[in-house]
C-alpha cells in the first residue's frame, strides 16, 4: 500500500522545490507533510511524535538555507522524517526502517542531504562544530552549519562540552534548540526546568520582543547587519545576564524563544540569522506529536515510536493472541527488580533517560525514591552507580548495550580499577531490529570480556534473567556484574518463577550428544534447542550446553566438553572478534586440546536494519544457519542430510 502525497508534497523532489513556495504555500506543505507522515507511520510504524513536532522547522530550514551546500545535521535522527521526505526520498519513506530499506534515521550513504550520520543523541553540536571549524581553516565565509538538537539530548554531557567549544571557536554555526520538555519520556533535571523558566519568564518575553525588533530591521541594512548587532550586543547581553542566560554566558548569542510552529515567522527568522556571524543559538518551542490529536494531547512517550495505528480513531493495534505470550525481557527485568527491592533495602535502580524503554519505570512508579532518571548521560549513570556502590547501596545501573558503548571509559576507571560491585543489566543486546547499526547491541560480550573485575552473564530466558539478578544483588564487595539480554519476548508465558542463586561462572549441560556440541550463551541458545530437537528426530544426537558466562568460564564444564567432543560450534548474537566464541578457543588453545571449532555469531562488518528474525538469518546463526553448520562438520551425517 503506497501513500498518495498531497498535491504540493507530491512535486516537491527537492529542497530546490521548497525555495520557490511563497507564504500561503508553505503553509499548505506543512499541513501535507503532516498529514504524509502520519499517513505512512499509521500503517508501517516507525517513530512519530519527534517529526510531527518540526514540521514547520524542518519546511522552514530548507526554505532558507542551501542545503546540501550548507551542512544541516539532526540530533539522534527520529526527528528527520520530514527532511528525507522534503530530500528525494518521497516515493521509497514506506520502505522507512524496513529490512533493506530507508534507515530510520538520517545515514551518510543514504543521501547527500544526509550531512552526518546519527542515532544516538547529543552528537550534532559537536558534528556541526567540526564542519564549521573546517570551514573556517578553508577559508569558505559563505556555508552555513546548523545543529538540530532536541532539548532532551542536550541533557547529555557532549552536548555542554560542544556548546562550551562553540562559544569560543568564532565559527559560523547556528544550533538550533528544538525545546518540547521531551526525550522519549519526559526531560529531567535542571536544565528543564532553566528552559521552562525562559519560556515563562515575562521579563525575558519582553526582552526577547525587544530583540525581534532589532533583528526585524536588520535585512534592510544588508552587510551591516553585523554593525547593527554589535551596537546592540553589550545592551542585550548585559540584559541577558541579568537573567542568568546559559548560553549567553558561553559567548553564544542567544534569540528565541520563538514560535517553533510558525513557518512564515522561522523563515523571516532563520533569514536574518544567516546574516549574522560566529556561533549562535534559536530556541525554537515546539510540541512533540504537533498535529495529530492522540499524539498531541496524549501519552507524548506512548506515542514516540506507537507501531501502526488507526490514524482516524487513533487506537494503537496490537495483536491478539489465543494463548498467553511470553512478555518482554524489559517487563521481566522491571517487575523483578521491583520484587527484589522490596526484599533488599541496599537496591537502587538508575537509567539513563530510557525509564520506559528499560522498564525502570515500574519501580519508578513504585519506589520514586530508589529509582532515579538521570538524564541522557550514560558516562554520569556509570559514575554515580560507582559512587553508590562505594558507599554500600546495590546500584542496578540499567542502561542499553548500545549507549553502553558511550560510559566505556567509566565502566574502565570509575568501576573496575576501583574493583566496586555495580551491576549493569543491558537491554537490546544483540541485534535491535528496526533501529539498525547504531543501536546495534553488538559488541558488548567483547568489550566487557577484556576488562578486570567484571563479570559477564546472558539469560537464556526469563528465569534465568530472574536468577543472575537475584545473585547480583547477593551481597559480595567486589567485581561488577553485567547482564545482557536482547529485545523483545523471551519464551517463558509463565515466567515468574522463584528465584535460586546461580554461581558465578557456572553453565547448565542441556542435552548430551554424539560427536558435536553446541555451546550458547544468552537468548540465541533457544534457536540451538530447537536444531537439537530437530535432528533428535531424525536420530541424530548433539550436545547443547548454555554456558550462561562468557566470564568467568565454567572451566569444569569446558573440560567435560573438550574431552568428549572433537567438534563444537559455539553462537553468540555478539561481534566473534574477541566475543564468547573467542573465549572458547582461547581456553582449548590455553588447555592443549584439540578439537574442530565453528564460531557462529556477528561478523566483523556493519549491520544494518531489518526484524531480528531477517538479521540473524543474514548472519547465519539462526536454527536453520545454526543446523547448517552442524550439519557440515558431520560429515557422517552430511552425506545423507
Amino acid at each position: 500500500m503506497l501513500i498518495t502525497p498531497g498535491k504540493l508534497l507530491a512535486g516537491v523532489n527537492s529542497p530546490d522545490d521548497v525555495k520557490k513556495l511563497d507564504q500561503g504555500q508553505l503553509v499548505q506543505l506543512c499541513d501535507e507533510l503532516r498529514h504524509f507522515i502520519i499517513d505512512n507511520v499509521s500503517v508501517y510504524g516507525g517513530h512519530f511524535g519527534a517529526s510531527l513536532g518540526v514540521v514547520e522547522l524542518t519546511v522552514a530550514l530548507h526554505h532558507v538555507f542551501n542545503t546540501p551546500y550548507d551542512q544541516l545535521v539532526w540530533d539522534v535522527g527520529h526527528q528527520a522524517y520530514g527532511h528525507k521526505i522534503l530530500t528525494g526520498r518521497k516515493d521509497n519513506f514506506h520502505t522507512n526502517r524496513l529490512y533493506k530499506g530507508l534507515s530510520g534515521f538520517p545515514k551518510r550513504k543514504e543521501s547527500v542531504y544526509d550531512t552526518f550520520g546519527v542515532g544516538h543523541s547529543s552528537t550534532s553540536i559537536s558534528a556541526a562544530l567540526g564542519m564549521a571549524s573546517a570551514s573556517k581553516y578553508l577559508k569558505i565565509e559563505d556555508k552555513q552549519h546548523i545543529a538540530v538538537i532536541g532539548d532532551g539530548a542536550l541533557t547529555g554531557g557532549m552536548a555542554f562540552e560542544a556548546l562550551n567549544h562553540a562559544g569560543v571557536s568564532d565559527t559560523n554555526i547556528l544550533i538550533i534548540l528544538n525545546d518540547n520538555c521531551m526525550a522519549i519520556d519526559p526531560n529531567v533535571g535542571a536544565l528543564k526546568d532553566y528552559l521552562t523558566d525562559i519560556t515563562t519568564s515575562k521579563a525575558y518575553n519582553k526582552l526577547k520582543d525587544e530583540v525581534w525588533n532589532v533583528l526585524g530591521k536588520l535585512s534592510m541594512f544588508g552587510k551591516s547587519a553585523q554593525e547593527i548587532v554589535s551596537k546592540v550586543e553589550t545592551g542585550i547581553k548585559a540584559a541577558l545576564l541579568s537573567q542568568s542566560n546559559l548560553f549567553e554566558s558561553l559567548n553564544l548569542r542567544y534569540f528565541g524563544p520563538v514560535d517553533g510552529h510558525d513557518v512564515n515567522h522561522l523563515v523571516t527568522v532563520l533569514h536574518d540569522l544567516k546574516q549574522i556571524k560566529g556561533p549562535k543559538i534559536l530556541h525554537c518551542v515546539t510540541v512533540k506529536g504537533k498535529g495529530y490529536g492522540p499524539s498531541e494531547n496524549g501519552n507524548a512517550t506512548t506515542w514516540h515510536a506507537p507501531g501502526t495505528f488507526d490514524k482516524i480513531t487513533g487506537e494503537i493495534h496490537k495483536k491478539v493472541y489465543d494463548e498467553p505470550q511470553a512478555p518482554k525481557y524489559q517487563d521481566v527485568f522491571g517487575h523483578t527488580l521491583v520484587e527484589l527491592a522490596k526484599s533488599n533495602a541496599k537496591i537502587m535502580g538508575i537509567t539513563p533517560a530510557m525509564p520506559s524503554g528499560s522498564s525502570m519505570n515500574i519501580m519508578m512508579k513504585d519506589m520514586p525514591d530508589r529509582a532515579i532518571d538521570v538524564g541522557i548521560a550514560e558516562q554520569h549513570a556509570v559514575t554515580f552507580s560507582a559512587g553508590l556502590a562505594t558507599q554500600g547501596i546495590i546500584p542496578f545501573c540499567n542502561i542499553y548495550s548500545t549507549f553502553m558503548q558511550r560510559a566505556y571509559d567509566q565502566v574502565i576507571h570509575d568501576v573496575c580499577i576501583q574493583n566496586l560491585p555495580v551491576n549493569f543489566c543491558m537491554d537490546r543486546a544483540g541485534f535491535s531490529g528496526a533501529d539498525g547499526p547504531t543501536h546495534h547491541g553488538a559488541y558488548d560480550l567483547a568489550f566487557f570480556r577484556c576488562l578486570p573485575n567484571m563479570i559477564v552473564s546472558a539469560p537464556m530466558n526469563e528465569a534465568e534473567l530472574r536468577n543472575l539478578m537475584y545473585t547480583a544483588q547477593l551481597p559480595r564487595k567486589e567485581q561488577a556484574f553485567s547482564i545482557r539480554y536482547p529485545r523483545g519476548q523471551g519464551v517463558m508465558p509463565h515466567w515468574r518463577t522463584p528465584m535460586e542463586e546461580i554461581k558465578i561462572g557456572t553453565g547448565r549441560r542441556l542435552k548430551e550428544g554424539g560427536e558435536l556440541a553446541i555451546l550458547t550463551i544468552g537468548h540465541i541458545g533457544n534457536y540451538a534447542a530447537e536444531v537439537c530437537e530437530r535432528l533428535e528426530k531424525l536420530g541424530i544426537e548433539i550436545g547443547h550446553y548454555d554456558m550462561r558466562f562468557a566470564k568467568p568460564l565454567d572451566a569444569e564444564m569446558l573440560h567435560e566438553i573438550f574431552s568428549t567432543y572433537k567438534k563444537v560450534v559455539t553462537v553468540e548474537d555478539g561481534c566473534i572478534q574477541g566475543g564468547f566464541g573467542s573465549a572458547i578457543l582461547e581456553f582449548m588453545v590455553d588447555h592443549n586440546y584439540h578439537a574442530e571449532v565453528k564460531r557462529l555469531g556477528i561478523p566483523d562488518q556493519v549491520i544494518e536494519h531489518g526484524e531480528q528474525i531477517e538479521l540473524h538469518k543474514e548472519c547465519g546463526f539462526d536454527a536453520d544457519g545454526i543446523e547448517q553448520a552442524v550439519v557440515a562438520m558431520l560429515e557422517s551425517v552430511s552425506k545423507i542430510y
